[in-house]
């Protein structure tokens, strides 16, 4: 057999290794496998199947067999280079021809609910959701994770290695193309079965589920690359912009209705403290236990106008006001109320101002992120986050954003997920991580390329490198230095948090929350 006719015959293998596990996954039934198997053979151009019979075996994943089958499709064109990206998209075009029809899918997902629960439906969409490649598993291991102390409890830290980087090249080509019409962004409806590009990823096996929260059409699915436990997004069915309202709070708590199992929150509608695509209305759920949910109350307190509801003071970096009670109807009324005061409200002493002047407009600072969750008791618990973007020349990142000297570690925004306590770190921080174990494990050569070279990748962690050496030395093992970088990182990444909040941690800054929350009618309780 010629090496040309031995890696025709490695795909077609891998076509068939790629249809049992489909089959294996229940993401196709038995008569669908003939149906399945020449869906592929055509795709690359085989006029016949493998026809030898097949070991047994129980994959894990389909990368083994992609893998064959997206090189092969480099042999013969069907994606111009190796590239993560080229890649990707022939990845989903394979993987969808392996799934049923969004309205399968939508109907089997609807059938589990009203047989076995809300639970089991979400457990098996979620299975499907990986099976398929869609969530990708293999990527998202490589992530590093570990818990850290601090005074606030264990944050989770992640430094994020699952989301590929385009290359140069790609980047360029990106920026040639017209802005995307359709869809208009990756949270669009219109995703579902889009072949991709460039500059948009493939999503032929992605599938969505309907919702209707609050009479109106939202849609379900999960996140690609999850960050946590079941990472979901809760999308509206229209590309409509992010705007936080009363019925923004009424959506999260008919949600959670539904699936109790789940959180679900939402990012802040305004920049700087808003999340990374506030043009299409969305939410985050999953389940998944995150620091601040275990975080205690500081203080507690009542008001009259909403029997049943307590709201405390939690301790948290980040100034966090938690409603709870089992009637979502007052719950809801008592959300709104912190809602709408804390947008005009202002205490110049702890430099909250909910509006400036510019160019003669009013401009608006003060927003929240809500987090809603059930309780063991099954009572609702909402987590009111407060968020102000005001920017100054001290700050003009924002003055409740990471500082600048913070930036070494992390400078984007601080949204839904980190306020909760889990970090997602840039994932140069891997590299850099490993080069300053070095360091202070007597590495002086790459001493002096961070200090000495401004474009040296280790130049942004100058200032922290030296402090390092200056408590620690230049003989640290590497073992121990790897965990204390890792207890270094962490308590940075509280300290961030303690940045991003309005009122600070300090007795003065408790004072000044206290004030707040007093100013809407509520009482301490003894």
């Amino acid at each position: 057999m010629s090496t040309e006719e031995q890696r025709k015959s490695e795909a077609r293998k891998a076509i068939e290794r790629l249809v049992h596990y489909a089959l294996e996954q229940a993401m196709i039934e038995e008569t669908d496998i003939d149906y399945s198997r020449n869906r592929l053979l055509e795709l690359f151009g085989f006029d016949e199947a493998f026809l030898e019979a097949l070991e047994p075996e129980s994959l894990q994943g389909p990368q083994g067999p992609l893998a064959v089958l997206i090189n092969y499709g480099l042999e013969i064109g069907l994606i111009p280079e190796n590239t993560d990206t080229y890649r990707d998209l022939l990845d989903a075009r394979i993987m969808g021809l392996l799934m049923a029809r969004p309205s399968e899918c939508i109907a089997s997902f609807r059938s589990t609910a009203a047989e076995r629960g809300i639970q089991a439906a979400t457990d098996d969409f979620y299975k499907l959701s990986v099976a398929s490649n869609y969530i990708r598993m293999d990527r998202v291991a490589q992530n590093i994770y570990w818990d850290q102390p601090t005074e606030y409890g264990d944050m989770q830290i992640t430094i994020n290695l699952s989301k590929p980087e385009k290359n140069p090249k790609e980047i360029a080509m990106a920026k040639l193309l017209p802005p995307p019409v359709y869809p208009k962004c990756q949270l669009c409806r219109e995703n579902v079965g889009y072949a991709g590009r460039i500059n948009h990823p493939a999503r032929q096996n992605l599938r969505v589920i309907p919702l209707e929260l609050n009479d109106e059409p939202w849609l379900f699915q999960y996140s690609p690359y999850v960050y946590y436990n079941e990472h979901c997004i809760v999308f509206h069915h229209d590309h409509v912009p992010m705007k936080l309202s009363k019925q923004t709070f009424k959506r999260l708590l008919s949600f959670t209705e539904a699936f109790p199992h789940y959180f679900i929150g939402s990012n802040a509608d305004l920049p700087i403290v808003g999340g990374s695509i506030l043009t299409h209305d969305h939410f985050q759920g999953g389940r998944h236990t995150f620091p601040l949910q275990l975080a205690p109350s500081e203080a507690s307190f009542s008001n009259s106008a909403y029997p049943g509801v307590t709201a405390d003071l939690v301790k948290w970096p980040m100034s966090v006001l938690r409603l709870s009670g089992h009637d979502p109807s007052v719950l809801l009324e008592a959300a709104d109320q912190v809602y709408e005061s804390w947008k005009a409200y202002s205490d110049p002493a702890a430099e909250v101002l909910a509006f400036s002047e510019e160019n003669g407009e009013r401009v608006p600072h003060n927003t929240v992120t809500p987090i809603v969750r059930r309780g063991a008791s099954g009572a609702y618990e909402m987590d009111i986050v407060l968020r102000n973007n005001r920017t100054s020349e001290e700050h003009p990142e924002g003055i409740f954003h990471p500082h600048r000297e913070m930036h070494h570690v992390k400078k984007e925004n601080i949204g839904l997920i980190e306020v909760m306590g889990l970090a997602i770190l840039p994932g140069r921080l891997k590299q850099e991580l490993a080069d300053i174990t070095a360091i202070l494990g007597g590495n002086t050569e790459l001493l002096q390329a961070a200090v000495s070279n401004s474009g040296h990748p280790l130049a942004v962690h100058g200032d922290w490198i030296q402090q390092l050496i200056q408590q620690h030395g230049t003989s640290v093992p590497a073992e121990q230095a790897e965990e204390l970088l890792r207890q270094e990182v962490g308590s940075k990444f509280a300290r961030i948090l303690e940045h991003a909040g309005v009122f600070k941690t300090d007795p003065a800054g408790r004072e000044a929350f206290i004030r707040f929350v007093q100013a809407m009618g509520y009482h301490a309780i003894a």
